[in-house]
């Protein structure tokens, strides 16, 4: 089988990179309908008051929403630097050793399947080109045009949140005060089916048993927090 061609390699790079950040959406919208589906069912168990079942569910939505965009904001900078470090520590080298470098980068296409030969005119013509952007790609998989963006999957993290939590909040403020509670355990139910089976595509595993686990666990979220609001409720 011939060797595949680096464009080929940087389109597999940049769609596993959009399925990456689709998974995240798909992961912050499902933590957003649990979460707040959680919230606003458990307080439901206490009381049936519609300010207070907005209020509560409005700051979970913001404290929810807002958590999930710092850590993605930090995570991605983590990242983000560590590439940094590892493109200033091979700028270095190269700068330092530009043959040792060049017969590392033939030698990683030598394990790509081209033979010597190849291998090291090709590594000379992408040295000769932009050194380190050959480097990069080949040896640390990175491309340093194209470094995780913070502010981007903070933004992305903040609207899937949202965007979920919204479901159960108007679902429990809008109806009437006996179709709150089923309307909205019923319609979460019908959302955790579809983020479980849209995750398990996106990432390649089997759909029924991601499916089973989401719905399951977002049903067990909502029946322990409304036990814990009747109990509090009555309790009150």
């Amino acid at each position: 089988m011939p060797p595949r061609p680096p464009h080929h390699e940087g389109r597999v790079r940049a769609v596993e990179g959009r399925l990456n950040w689709l998974r995240a959406s798909v992961l912050g919208a499902n933590d957003g309908v649990v979460s707040t589906a959680g919230l606003v069912v458990g307080v439901a168990g206490a009381t049936q008051h519609r300010g207070t079942l907005l209020t509560a569910g409005l700051a979970g939505l913001l404290a929810g929403s807002i958590s999930m965009a710092a850590g993605e904001y930090v995570s991605v900078c983590a990242q983000r630097d560590a590439q940094r470090a590892a493109l200033e520590t091979e700028r270095r080298e190269l700068r330092e050793h530009p043959e040792e470098g060049l017969n590392a980068l033939a030698a990683e296409l030598r394990q790509r399947g081209l033979s010597r030969g190849v291998a090291r005119a090709a590594a000379r013509q992408l040295s000769r080109k932009d050194a380190l952007k050959a480097h990069a790609r080949v040896e640390l998989g990175i491309d340093p045009e194209a470094l995780t963006n913070p502010w981007a999957a903070a933004v992305a993290s903040f609207l899937s949140f949202t965007a979920g939590a919204l479901l159960p909040l108007l679902l429990m403020v809008l109806p009437p005060a006996g179709w709150r509670l089923p309307v909205t355990v019923a319609s979460v139910l019908v959302a955790l089916v579809l983020t479980g089976w849209s995750g398990a595509r996106l990432g390649g595993a089997t759909v029924r048993p991601a499916v089973v686990r989401n719905v399951a666990g977002g049903a067990l979220a909502m029946a322990v927090t409304y036990a814990v609001g009747r109990l509090l409720g009555s309790a009150v």
